[in-house]
């Protein structure tokens, strides 16, 4: 639904974004991308793009998520690495508790990581011994992301992992207990 709005035109140009992104109050927290990733091509970031986002989110905390490959693309690791020391929090995507250790292992960011649906404990480990929490706003009536915002903080050591769900689930559990 949200790509066909964008490829319908109803998206910002992304000057004019950063520009409402600078209006902002200081101090709030605020999610980039409820659909997509970050700007780019294919894999490539757009490390330009990127950066002027950074620049606008300055004294606010702004987060997102990217499946973009940190993994095998230097520049991407990089990208990521430095907005996340200023500020704008980039959590690094992962299919599995696997590749959420190999994303850990680069320290370019913090990482999430999805699991599969019927998963009942909400702290787990990484095949390597990381520490994994799962989404506090799905174990719980009370939590929300606006209340719990820990995907905002680039600093956390935890993995943050959030059970498949959404129309996809089915598909989503079959290639998460497989992989």
């Amino acid at each position: 639904m949200h790509w066909v709005k964008v490829d319908a035109g109803h998206g910002d140009q992304w000057a004019k974004f950063c520009k409402k992104i600078s209006g902002l109050p200081g101090g709030i927290v605020w999610r980039h991308n409820q659909a997509g990733d970050l700007p780019g091509h294919n894999e490539r970031i757009d490390v330009k793009r990127l950066m002027r986002l950074v620049e606008a989110n300055k004294g606010k905390r702004g987060f997102t998520y990217t499946h973009k490959d940190v993994l095998n693309n230097i520049e991407n690791r990089k990208a990521v690495r430095k907005a996340n020391k200023e500020g704008f929090t980039i959590n690094l995507s992962a299919d599995s508790l696997t590749e959420a250790d190999k994303l850990a292992k680069l320290n370019a960011g913090p990482v999430v990581a999805i699991i599969p649906s019927d998963t009942t404990e909400s702290k787990l480990q990484t095949p390597k011994g990381l520490d994994v929490i799962v989404c506090p706003a799905q174990n719980s009536d009370t939590i929300t992301c606006a209340s719990c915002k820990l995907c905002a903080v680039a600093t956390r050591k935890s993995i943050i992992a959030f059970k498949a769900h959404g129309v996809a689930t089915k598909t989503v559990d079959k290639i998460v207990k497989t992989g």
